[in-house]
């Protein structure tokens, strides 16, 4: 069984790297990428905080390495999936994983981002640059995986496979 669990985060992280090619949109100097946010909601039903952090993670970092991302895909994209993950645990309702990721992402992420990119890109931009983006961006998201998340609690993957 974690073989195959393995397998599937690993999926997850290559859907997440495969959907930044494709689904986002500039937002300032950050690009937002719907894809990550669903599939960190996907996650945190599925698996739990710990690994959907992790698929975050490693989606961050192959999306750097390829060039589709920013460093900003860090902050954004772990700290959703935490609250995510931390939600669904605590009460397993769905729309709470998916509000956690807009809180985690949208509001925390966002403010997170502004001393973050001062050290690291070198920007000077306040809270509100980010907060905008990262709010739409991750709603968006949450929205898409909390669809997709109750037709595969249905279905329940793990199980199937």
């Amino acid at each position: 069984m974690k073989t195959r669990k393995l397998v599937l985060m690993a999926m997850f992280v290559a859907i997440g790297v495969a959907g930044s090619a494709f689904v986002y949109f500039p937002a300032g100097i950050a690009r937002a990428y719907p894809i990550q946010h669903a599939i960190n909601v996907i996650a945190a039903v599925l698996f739990g905080p710990g690994p959907a952090i992790l698929i975050a993670f490693l989606t961050g970092v192959v999306r750097i390495l390829t060039g589709t991302g920013s460093l900003l895909a860090f902050p954004g994209g772990m700290i959703g999936a935490l609250l995510a993950g931390m939600m669904y645990a605590k009460f397993g309702k769905i729309w709470l994983a998916g509000l956690g990721e807009v809180v985690g992402t949208g509001i925390i992420a966002s403010l997170v981002a502004v001393p973050y990119a001062r050290i690291l890109l070198g920007t000077e931009f306040g809270a509100l640059f980010f907060v905008p983006p990262f709010f739409i961006s991750s709603l968006t998201g949450a929205i898409l995986g909390g669809i997709l998340a109750m037709r595969l609690a249905k279905a329940d993957p793990l199980k199937a496979w």
